[in-house]
């Protein structure tokens, strides 16, 4: 095979960072825009091939013509396309740090069920768009599902996509086109291809993505057919006990042998898909209060409090996190906060001299708290701490039983300091 060249038209070859059956894929150079693309380069030996060329070369423009109708924030954007000496190559959106999420697949590296509902929320809402633009992806699976460094996801390669717009009939490639494990009913059986054949392909990706098993494998193409058009697969909620009735049912209404019964839009099923990850976030919340308050209840400064006292303070409270050698408090500031350590040691200094630390369970500003003065001290990160901070405003947010109970176990850790102090000034004079 010939070497590839160091240009493919304007565009400069940086590195290449992946290689499939269909082509290579390079970071590259746009000189014009002075933007980092992607740009994928079909193999030679595919699209010189005597009788199988003509129709991949048709598939891999059809990515250009059908991506490039697309404007969306999760379908990789397809920016331009040419032939430079027998090489045809697509100019892409640069996805940096990209992952598939075939990785995410397997049992063993399943995302967080927050993160999946996420993904496919906006793969619904991205595949609503494209249907909208007249495209059909035909082809959704998780190796064209791209996961980004921040966790956000695109939709990618559109070269069997069906356009059934009415100006963009040119590039169509017919026949049983797709990967047979996410095809959809109609699909394998060579009939008539409609939004819904997303749908239902996207319905086994998140089986997959929520269980680490396919709803359709087979031995064979005959067997896997069978699955899709007769067999029902066990509910994703027999295999994982964990996700709640909703999705359940969203993921089998997705897998609908009929197309009629499936949700008729992307919209349709990231409404659902909303209404789940609002309920998910109300259970991630209340397990992170859970936690809290575990923390909070074993500490010295809440003995005296009741639990639903301690449940109050801590919905009511701003509870921080500093890394090791963060300033907390600087000496000459004024603040009105009293702090309580959750976890990790402190420093104080007074005029650049250390005059000691305190650690879980201790508590500090309590001057300020009471006055609004100028802190008289610094106190500064010694490890990483997570802290509460309490100030007036916090606790009106409190019961008066809360409040009550708050400042009488804070004058009482006031007097223990202030008779600390005097004791230590006695031993000096």
């Amino acid at each position: 095979m010939k070497p590839y060249p160091s240009t493919f038209g304007k565009y400069g070859v940086l590195e290449e960072i992946g290689r499939g059956s269909m082509g290579t894929v390079f970071a590259g150079y746009d000189p014009f825009y002075n933007r980092k693309v992607a740009l994928k380069v079909a193999h030679p030996q595919l699209t010189g091939h005597e009788q199988a060329g003509k129709r991949f070369r048709k598939m891999f423009f059809n990515e250009a013509h059908a991506a490039g109708l697309l404007e969306h924030p999760n379908i990789v954007r397809v920016y331009d396309a040419g032939i430079e000496n027998d090489f045809y190559f697509l100019v892409m959106e640069y996805v940096e740090r990209a992952q598939t999420l075939e990785r995410y697949c397997e049992p063993d590296h399943l995302l967080p069920l927050r993160e999946v509902v996420g993904v496919i929320y906006k793969i619904a809402k991205a595949l609503d768009y494209a249907h909208r633009q007249g495209i059909i992806h035909r082809d959704l699976k998780p190796s064209n599902l791209l996961l980004t460094k921040d966790k956000d996801v695109k939709l990618s390669d559109f070269s069997i996509a069906l356009v059934t717009r009415k100006d963009a009939k040119e590039t169509q490639i017919l026949g049983i086109l797709g990967s047979p494990l996410y095809m959809s009913p109609e699909q394998i059986n060579d009939g008539p291809i409609t939004n819904g054949s997303d749908i239902f392909s996207l319905g086994a990706v998140t089986y997959l993505l929520l269980t680490g098993k396919h709803p359709f494998v087979g031995e064979n193409f005959n067997a896997i057919n069978r699955k899709i058009t007769h067999d029902q697969p066990a509910s994703v909620s027999e295999l994982r006990r964990d996700l709640p009735d909703g999705l359940d049912y969203v993921v089998r209404r997705m897998l609908m042998k009929d197309v009629n019964a499936r949700y008729a839009t992307g919209l349709d099923l990231a409404t659902d898909l909303a209404m789940i990850f609002e309920e998910l976030e109300s259970i991630h919340d209340e397990d992170a209060l859970k936690e809290k308050f575990e923390t909070v209840k074993n500490l010295g400064f809440f003995k005296e409090f009741l639990d639903a006292e301690i449940w109050e303070l801590i919905r009511a409270s701003d509870w921080q996190t500093y890394s090791k050698g963060s300033v907390v408090i600087q000496e000459g500031d004024t603040d009105d906060a009293f702090y309580v350590i959750l976890s990790g040691v402190v420093t104080i200094d007074k005029n650049g001299h250390g005059v000691g630390a305190l650690q879980q369970g201790d508590c500090f500003g309590e001057m300020g708290y009471l006055a609004r003065t100028q802190r008289s001290a610094s106190v500064t990160a010694k490890t990483d701490v997570s802290i509460m901070r309490v100030n007036a405003n916090t606790i009106d947010r409190a019961s008066m039983g809360a409040q009550l109970r708050f400042l009488k176990v804070f004058v009482k850790v006031l007097i223990e300091r202030l008779s600390d102090t005097t004791s230590a000034l006695s031993h000096v004079s």
